[in-house]
């Protein structure tokens, strides 16, 4: 029995021994992987895992993010990695960014995680290459190019002022959430017809809980923000589909919207466009027009109250343009718009700061050569804008909002050192109405409203851009006397001569 008991001891005991050498020696694989060109230095942490806790791991910093820049010091401006079970290589090389971009289809091609693609769809506009994205990016231009956003100016003039004058009769407005509201709405009447009064599902309150989990870890268990962001996206495209079908059964003779292009589309003989395809790209849009463009708006009223001097150069350009109508009353019009010199400014180094899209993501289509380097074919590229923007070779004192550094600069689509809208041919295609939202805001509220910041307006990355206890501001008339006097408010607007 004891001879026997000691075999057992001995299988158990070589048995793990076995395993664990088998694992040490998998980790060691995963960790030094070998290539016949060489690999960009870095390291590939765990198996599956890689080093998505880190990337992913929260902080508060403007900077270039904490996981970025230590590789950077570690390794140099080309490092890979491994993020959610694939191995990346990570460029903060402005080179290495532009040739990316420029290669578009050749060398390199749009990919995102598949846990991106789970959240936007199978057939999201992100996912399809060639024709396929060229037509749909045509679809789109039909909305949101030059000539439908002249059209469409004096609406979002109206939409900035009615929202501005409901949120001066309150005390305080979150303003993320305020201008995030103010903007969807737009867009969702643009794109769908949508009428929050009227419909009986708010639809944007799908996209608060999409939101949440957007960028979080891929962990798909009921509680978790990545599971409410995933049952966000599923009542949405219910939504979309039930209205989708209800215009099908009942359609318009003069197209309103884009839903009503899109019909017309789905029903031509030997079109490009499926029902998949069509929803996944709505919602694509509305998330856009929900997330992005209200959290630059946000972004740049929080650097203007801090900057008393641009808010004060802000205003004078906007009061000057009411100086020169004949009429005051009478609405924007694109010469005014276009003549916006500074606003521009304004507009630029507000998002080289917030960096609202912390990576770019693409897919090498072979062995491509890189200085010394060889990205391997079939490997994820991920561009980083933020190591771009806040390079301190290129713009002096990266981390301070300097909108004058701007002046004279005309950006005509993106640069070697200025990539936040994209660059290449999937530059975003809604870069310009972005622009005219942002513009069309801040003209309303400098020439009729003052405000203070009241609480809030720090910021975490974790590693997109959110406001954790939001940023409340108190917005009143120009010509009300009245602020809240309480002392942990600042009353910059007032102190510094924007009103």
């Amino acid at each position: 029995m004891l001879k026997r008991k000691g075999g057992r001891e001995r299988e158990r005991e070589e048995t793990s021994t076995f395993i664990i050498i088998s694992l040490t020696y998998w980790v060691h694989r995963w960790r030094n992987l070998t290539y016949d060109g060489k690999l960009p230095p870095g390291s590939m942490g765990l198996p599956l895992l890689g080093e998505t806790l880190q990337f992913f791991y929260p902080n508060t910093s403007s900077d270039i993010p904490p996981f970025i820049k230590e590789r950077m010091q570690r390794y140099g401006s080309v490092f890979k990695t491994s993020l959610v079970g694939r191995p990346v290589v990570v460029s903060t090389d402005p080179d290495l960014n532009y040739f990316i971009f420029q290669q578009e289809g050749n060398l390199f091609q749009s990919w995102y995680p598949d846990t991106f693609t789970e959240i936007f769809g199978q057939q999201n506009v992100g996912t399809l290459h060639g024709f396929m994205y060229k037509y749909l990016k045509n679809m789109v231009l039909n909305l949101f190019g030059p000539e439908s956003l002249k059209k469409m100016l004096s609406e979002v003039e109206q939409a900035a002022c009615k929202k501005l004058q409901v949120w001066s009769l309150q005390e305080t407005i979150e303003l993320k959430e305020a201008t995030a509201s103010m903007i969807f709405d737009l867009t969702g009447k643009k794109l769908i017809s949508y009428d929050p009064d009227c419909c009986s599902e708010n639809l944007s309150e799908n996209f608060v809980a999409f939101m949440q989990g957007l960028i979080s870890f891929p962990l798909d268990i009921p509680g978790t923000a990545y599971h409410k962001c995933l049952q966000g996206r599923k009542r949405a495209m219910e939504m979309l589909k039930n209205l989708l079908h209800k215009r099908r059964a009942t359609p318009r003779k003069c197209p309103i919207d884009f839903f009503d292009y899109v019909l017309e589309e789905l029903q031509k003989e030997g079109t490009l466009l499926t029902e998949a395809i069509a929803l996944d790209l709505m919602f694509v849009l509305l998330f856009a027009s929900y997330e992005t463009t209200s959290l630059a708006l946000t972004m740049a009223i929080k650097f203007l109250t801090e900057n008393p001097l641009a808010l004060k150069q802000l205003t004078e350009e906007h009061e000057t343009i009411l100086d020169n109508r004949d009429y005051i009353d009478l609405g924007l019009t694109w010469k005014e718009y276009k003549s916006m010199t500074f606003t521009f400014q304004v507009i630029n180094e507000t998002v080289r700061l917030a960096n609202i899209v912390p990576g770019i993501f693409r897919k090498s289509l072979r062995d491509i050569q890189f200085k010394e380097y060889t990205i391997p074919a079939g490997w994820a590229v991920m561009v980083c804008p933020p190591a771009v923007h806040l390079n301190p070779e290129k713009y002096e004192d990266p981390l301070a909002f300097n909108p004058w550094r701007w002046e004279g600069v005309e950006l005509k689509g993106a640069t070697k050192n200025f990539m936040a809208f994209g660059g290449g041919m999937r530059f975003c295609v809604g870069t310009e109405f972005t622009k005219v939202q942002m513009a069309v805001f801040l003209h309303s509220l400098v020439t009729k409203y003052r405000w203070q910041a009241i609480k809030g307006g720090n910021i975490v990355r974790t590693p997109g851009l959110q406001f954790p206890n939001g940023y409340d501001i108190q917005i009143v008339p120009k010509n009300t006397t009245h602020m809240s006097k309480s002392s942990e408010q600042k009353d910059i607007c007032s102190r510094h001569s924007c009103g």
